[in-house]
């Protein structure tokens, strides 16, 4: 019982990302932040690089450090904005511009 519901939680969290985004149809500025994350920076912000700890449970579950959120620079915002990429060990990255109310999985980056 157990382990069916850990596979129900984990098909719950899989299934929060809202469809995929191609990386072509992403606005300039979060292609220029996903070409930052694998060039290892610089970065534009402190806070860039830090642990996400998916507390919204919308992103797939995994241990903690997995994920690191990046900004993505909105233009005319006075602070960071809502727009992050967040990176999944380096192999996986998911777009949000709601400031993590949603995130669509980047697809053919």
């Amino acid at each position: 019982m157990r382990f069916a519901a850990a596979l129900l939680a984990v098909a719950i969290s899989a299934s929060a990302v809202a469809g995929e985004v191609q990386y072509k149809a992403l606005p300039r500025e979060a292609q220029q932040t996903l070409a930052l994350i694998r060039a290892s920076g610089p970065f534009p912000y402190p806070q860039d690089g830090r642990t996400f700890g998916n507390r919204q449970g919308l992103l797939p579950k995994r241990g903690h450090g997995y994920y690191l959120e990046y900004t993505v620079k909105t233009p005319g915002a006075r602070d960071r904005g809502a727009r992050r990429i967040v990176a999944g060990g380096g192999v996986e990255f998911y777009y949000t511009e709601d400031h993590y109310g949603s995130f669509r999985k980047i697809v053919d980056p």
